[in-house]
């Protein structure tokens, strides 16, 4: 059998030849663009440190990406076993080469996911891997990978200007100092990494130890968080100094989209309730409904573009969160209502065109039937790509679908990583350009847009309309 790793060039295109012919001419156009990141979660200490290491392999790939470790806990494989940190300090496995050797042997797990498709593109492009992942391949493997990381081409600053990403945006919660964006500014290094104000901890009343994270916003802000409106000014506060160090948004994560305006006498008694360790799911739910009004209100006043990623039933596995914490693999997808819940926010705010609001979903069965219509009427409103479990080729393709006939092209804000996994950037958006590439190539040849209006919507796909939705 063979062993060897091969990318084909046509990969994902196609499969009837005149499509995939033009869709590899599309792709070409557009394969070696910079690449805009405006959404993802990669450490910004990485690049604060010019000689960052990323450790092993097993460091950089395994420890700290749940969409392996959930795939291999799916298959009966404890998090022990794969050197998971336990939240109580109890053993896990230590040895990596042990941990990398079960990884191998259950590689084949991800054949045709995207998680496959992000690590062989990895293994190749930048480990030079041209050998097949499994359990006789492993060793030479881990010290092929072991090796190169050794080298002073592996820093994240030396990858970052490899991948030609033109800028990187992080997410930061609202009680960070940003000090790791400072160190890089300081430090005269030219690449452009913003932060992202991300105040889920302090809005969402129900956050484990939510008052621990009050007392630390009213550290970082200088002003006594002791009521609603002391809140309110210290969250301007923060998002005035998150915009003096680049940030170009915010990001607001919510277990559904309801927005309520609530009156100051109902704001004051739930956080009163908050601060006294009173509050009730009920409280939660319409409290953070209102503050999502009140950040659309703070984006028309100083510029931030917003984005609202509800729809993600947190931390579903008890046994795994009380064990190893969150982030851990075991969030999981509900439907979600638009149509009504942005109703509130979009009547104060949706025509307004200070505001941008990138709305993002779990749930494509509100694509066809709410969010493709919402966001092809109110000016406020774009669609984010595919998200989270359908970030993949397939998750792409109906996205095209089921999005572009109603809501068009450009309200939609391109592409972006949403990855904590460095080294799969270029990989996640190698596919969207594929995927793009492919659309765009069926539309071509249907007859509704020919090949300069192809060329031009491919442009746009791989970095242009993020630029400008992002106001990058």
């Amino acid at each position: 059998m063979d062993e060897t790793l091969i990318l084909a060039e046509d990969r994902l295109l196609g499969p009837e030849p005149k499509q995939k012919d033009l869709a590899l001419h599309l792709y070409r156009l557009i394969a070696d663009l910079p690449l805009v990141c405006p959404h993802g979660h990669v450490d910004p200490r990485l690049f604060a440190d010019p000689d960052y290491s990323f450790g092993s392999p097993v460091d950089l790939l395994l420890i700290p990406d749940h969409y392996i470790f959930r795939m291999l806990y799916s298959q009966g494989i404890a998090l022990e076993s794969l050197g998971i940190p336990r939240q109580d300090g109890g053993p896990v496995e230590q040895d990596h080469r042990k941990i990398w050797q079960l990884f191998a042997e259950h590689f084949y797990l991800f054949r045709g996911t995207p998680t496959g498709i992000w690590l062989n593109h990895a293994f190749y492009h930048v480990f030079g891997i041209r050998q097949k992942l499994n359990g006789g391949s492993a060793q030479a493997i881990y010290d092929q990978i072991a090796a190169k990381l050794a080298s002073p081409e592996m820093t994240p600053r030396r990858l970052f200007e490899q991948f030609n990403i033109d800028v990187l945006c992080t997410t930061d919660p609202a009680t960070d100092r940003l000090e790791h964006h400072q160190a890089i500014r300081q430090s005269g290094w030219k690449a452009t990494i913003r932060p992202t104000f991300r105040p889920d901890t302090v809005v969402n009343l129900d956050t484990e130890n939510w008052r621990d994270h009050i007392k630390q916003l009213s550290e970082v802000s200088g002003i006594t968080v002791e009521s609603y409106p002391t809140f309110i000014q210290a969250l301007e506060n923060r998002r005035a100094y998150f915009k003096t160090m680049g940030a170009a948004a915010t990001d607001h994560a919510a277990l559904i989209p309801c927005t309520e305006r609530l009156s100051r006498a109902e704001l004051e008694i739930i956080f009163d309730r908050a601060l006294c360790c009173q509050a009730t799911a009920h409280d939660a739910m319409r409290f953070t409904g209102h503050m999502l009004i009140e950040m659309a209100r703070m984006s028309i006043e100083d510029g931030l573009v917003m984005q609202l990623h509800p729809g993600s039933f947190r931390n579903h596995n008890g046994l795994i969160f009380e064990g190893f914490g969150r982030d851990k693999g075991a969030d999981m997808p509900i439907s979600t209502e638009y149509t009504r819940n942005l109703k509130p926010l979009l009547d104060l705010y949706g025509s307004d065109p200070r505001l941008t609001l990138i709305l993002f979903t779990l749930d494509e069965t509100s694509y066809t039937r709410e969010l493709a219509p919402l966001a092809g009427h109110y000016p406020a409103l774009k669609l984010g790509p595919p998200w989270w479990f359908h970030d993949s080729f397939n998750g792409m393709q109906r996205y095209f679908d089921q999005v572009m006939e109603t809501a068009g092209l450009y309200n939609t804000a391109g592409f972006n990583d949403d990855t904590r996994a460095f080294p799969s950037i270029p990989a996640r958006h190698d596919v969207w350009r594929r995927a793009s590439a492919n659309w765009l190539a069926g539309l071509v040849l249907r007859g509704l847009i020919d090949l300069s209006d192809a060329e031009e919507m491919a442009l746009d796909l791989a970095n242009g309309l993020a630029k400008r939705a992002y106001k990058l």
